[in-house]
């Protein structure tokens, strides 16, 4: 959304096959993909500007399981980059699950001269030791490195403002210094974000005054600027 209300036109394709969350996230758990007389996929558009794909738009509920086996994933994969009727984006966003399994890989291989990797990863040292092994393979695979970002980065206390470090602090900054890749910031625990993602709503306009929203809109620039500069 940060990317969209810089006024591009984007397009999000979730890969997570086996536990698709965006749909919920972004208001459309009850709209389902269409596929034309010509077998092409028409992407669910949120705005004239925001496209989204995911297979949580072919369930028949939201408690539906995918029991798939790679091959079966990478095929809808590859129907979803080269059969979706996207139109032109000035940014096609790939959300993937954590690791370095099936999902991207296929993307790496389907997609060549992508503009980079963000690795999202929470401070402590639990989650970093898959957040470096998932810089190492996107570095192994010759694929840019946007930059790591720290998520659940310390809360607020509500009733006197410390900051509680619940899973610790600045285990992502330490990481991408340790990689060398670029540090593109924090995003603390923040009450309203689950808020507005259970009922659908972008949180950076919905709390958009708030120090929260300010730092993503912070890492929307510096992952903008990476990307653009490259071109």
């Amino acid at each position: 959304y940060g990317v969209l209300f810089q006024g591009k036109t984007v397009g999000i394709l979730d890969i997570d096959i086996h536990g698709p969350s965006l749909a919920k996230m972004v208001g459309i758990e009850d709209r389902k993909l269409e596929v034309s007389d010509n077998e092409v996929i028409e992407p669910i558009a949120i705005s004239p500007h925001l496209k989204v794909v995911t297979i949580a738009s072919l369930l028949k509920d939201s408690d539906t399981p995918v029991i798939w086996r790679g091959p079966l994933k990478m095929k809808l994969i590859s129907q979803f980059l080269g059969d979706v009727n996207w139109g032109e984006l000035d940014y096609l966003v790939i959300d993937s699950p954590p690791g370095t399994g099936d999902e991207p890989l296929s993307i790496v291989q389907l997609v060549p001269g992508l503009s980079g990797a963000i690795i999202v990863t929470t401070p402590q040292e639990i989650a970093l030791l898959d957040s470096r092994k998932s810089v190492n393979f996107v570095k192994s695979l010759k694929v840019s490195m946007i930059g790591i970002i720290e998520n659940m980065s310390g809360l607020a206390c509500p009733h006197c403002g410390k900051e509680i470090d619940l899973f610790k602090t600045g285990g992502g900054e330490k990481a991408a210094a340790q990689l060398k890749v670029a540090f593109l910031g924090r995003i603390p625990i923040e009450p309203a974000i689950v808020d507005s993602t259970d009922q659908g709503r972008p949180f950076i306009r919905a709390y958009g005054k708030t120090s929260t929203a300010r730092l993503m809109d912070e890492i929307v620039g510096k992952i903008m600027a990476r990307v653009e500069n490259q071109g």
